[in-house]
């Protein structure tokens, strides 16, 4: 934009009419001080002055205008009708002037000296925006060269810091920075210590790491220098990559000779303490196929003696006792501990026989269940019990063994009951997908998850820890029969199986077990 500043409105519009109609922005102005207010509101790239004005000239308007850091570099035109005195165009050029124009004006001089002051202005403006642009872009380079040497200067100060050996090296494998423990091994920078493999024979692996631009990571043998030793490390370097290729290396060296040393002894001590177990594993083998022996003859020869007492002391309270209530009271009880010793036999033998090798086959707990209903039917009647199961799917296990954990617990349901309340027992199968007693439910999942839940006597959970365990009871014979070894037979082969299992339980509310076993058994 042009302003023009002039005190006769004649002169403006003649000269606002000529730039206008050559498509010139132009503003105006009637006096000096009105032109120095527009000047600071508005950027012009040309000033047109008029020399001679009332109470402020246009030498006075250059001055003052010079002395605005915001145009002081806009050129201005001055344009005079009396003063042409070569004084007068002297004093306009010292004032700020670039030109003096006298009147009568010649349109088209006056077209080519502004167009010409404009492309001066814009060329000027020009330069100075690249000017500014070229400061801030030194700034910004001094500032990340600074920054780039207090990195540089900080990764040093770690590497120096470091125990191990430390270098950065540039794309081509030349070495730029090393601390100080480098020089144990090489004499200078230009030359990367030579490594050798455990017969200390050299190789070289930083070359073909160079070759191969990958990642290197490799147990060497370094010579010390001072010490004439060779001494093993971990050599590790990894390629730095910008724009997908490599522009820096930085490696360590890791002194692993004590290290080493302990892994030899350690897996020396580890071949020992492995053919120690193997050893004990073959005599524990051998013991506890004896110990089964053992059981299965010791169990045969107790049973015979308590058969024998059993059947006699029978014979003696039915025939010969007749109206002695206290001797017959007495060979009850009797009667009743052997009949009691005899169960607690059959059932050690049962757990004892659980850690026999017997394969896994294909199980359908479903007839497992049918079947420990039907055994069970007395017992079931005769408490008016209630029994509802879901459908099992088939599971790797060994029947047997299955079968009498899932009856001991039913069993127990049956019997450990409240006075007066029908037992109600539900046996649940579901499919899960970890071996977690919360795990979420999967179709297909690899874990059977078994719950058998009473509204029995329950138990106080204090007990928890005890109910697994053999000969562990909660109550007396003479309140509930049974040996104390039918959970912890469960809970044995449930292990057994791969398997988990827990219960819980609240007095005079009842029990729940729950029991999760792998569909197929790992191999």
């Amino acid at each position: 934009m042009i302003l023009i500043v002039d005190d006769k409105p004649e002169n403006i519009l003649s000269l606002r009419k000529i730039l206008e109609l050559h498509d010139l922005e132009v503003d105006t102005a009637s006096s000096g001080e009105e032109a120095l207010k527009k000047i600071l509101r508005n950027n012009y790239a040309l000033i047109i002055l008029d020399v001679q004005m009332p109470s402020m000239d246009g030498f006075e308007v250059a001055e003052t205008i010079s002395g605005y850091s915001k145009a002081k570099d806009v050129p201005i035109l001055f344009l005079s009708a009396v003063n042409t005195d070569k004084k007068f165009i002297a004093k306009g050029y010292a004032s700020g002037g670039l030109d003096y124009i006298t009147k009568p004006v010649d349109p088209d001089i006056l077209l080519m000296k502004v167009k010409t002051f404009i492309r001066l202005y814009e060329q000027n403006r020009q330069l100075q925006e690249m000017h500014a642009s070229l400061q801030k872009e030194v700034e910004v380079r001094k500032n990340a060269q600074a920054a780039l040497n207090a990195k540089v200067q900080e990764q040093h100060s770690i590497l120096e810091s470091l125990p191990q050996v430390a270098f950065t090296a540039g794309a081509d494998g030349f070495i730029e920075y090393a601390n100080r423990h480098w020089f144990q091994y090489s004499p200078s920078l230009a030359q990367f210590p030579l490594t050798f493999d455990h017969e200390h024979q050299q190789m070289p692996v930083w070359e073909n790491a160079m070759k191969a631009g990958q990642p290197l990571e490799k147990e060497v043998y370094l010579h010390d220098r001072q010490h004439n030793y060779y001494r093993c490390h971990l050599l590790r370097a990894i390629p730095l990559e910008e724009g997908g290729r490599i522009v820096k290396w930085v490696g360590t060296f890791t002194d692993i000779a004590h290290q080493k040393q302990a892994n030899e002894i350690l897996e020396q001590r580890v071949v020992e303490r492995t053919r120690e177990l193997q050893e004990m594993n073959e005599a524990l083998e051998a013991s506890n196929h004896e110990l089964q022996q053992f059981a299965s003859v010791a169990s045969h020869d107790l049973k015979e003696p308590l058969r024998k007492i059993q059947l006699f002391g029978t014979i003696l309270r039915d025939r010969h006792l007749g109206s002695n209530t206290e001797a017959l009271q007495y060979m009850q009880r009797i009667v009743s501990s052997s009949e009691r010793m005899t169960r607690l036999i059959n059932d050690l033998l049962q757990y004892s026989r659980l850690s026999a090798d017997v394969p896994f086959e294909e199980v359908d707990i479903n007839a497992i269940i049918r079947e420990i209903l039907a055994d069970l039917e007395l017992s079931v009647r005769d408490a008016c019990a209630e029994i509802t199961t879901s459908a099992f799917p088939i599971v790797e296990a060994i029947p047997g063994q299955i079968r009498q954990a899932l009856q001991n617990i039913i069993s127990n349901a049956l019997k450990f009951t409240r006075p007066g309340v029908a037992p109600c027992i539900h046996i649940h199968a579901e499919r899960v997908q970890e071996k977690e007693f919360h795990s979420p439910t999967a179709d297909d999942g690899p874990y059977c998850r078994i719950t058998i839940n009473d509204n029995g006597i329950g138990f106080n959970e204090v007990y928890l820890p005890k109910i697994f365990t053999l000969f562990q009871r909660l109550h007396g014979t003479e309140v509930y029969d049974g040996t104390g070894i039918g959970l912890a037979i469960a809970k044995k082969v449930i292990e057994r199986h791969q398997g988990i299992i827990r219960a819980t339980s609240k007095e005079n509310e009842g029990a729940t077990f729950i029991m999760v076993l792998p569909v197929e058994q790992p191999n």
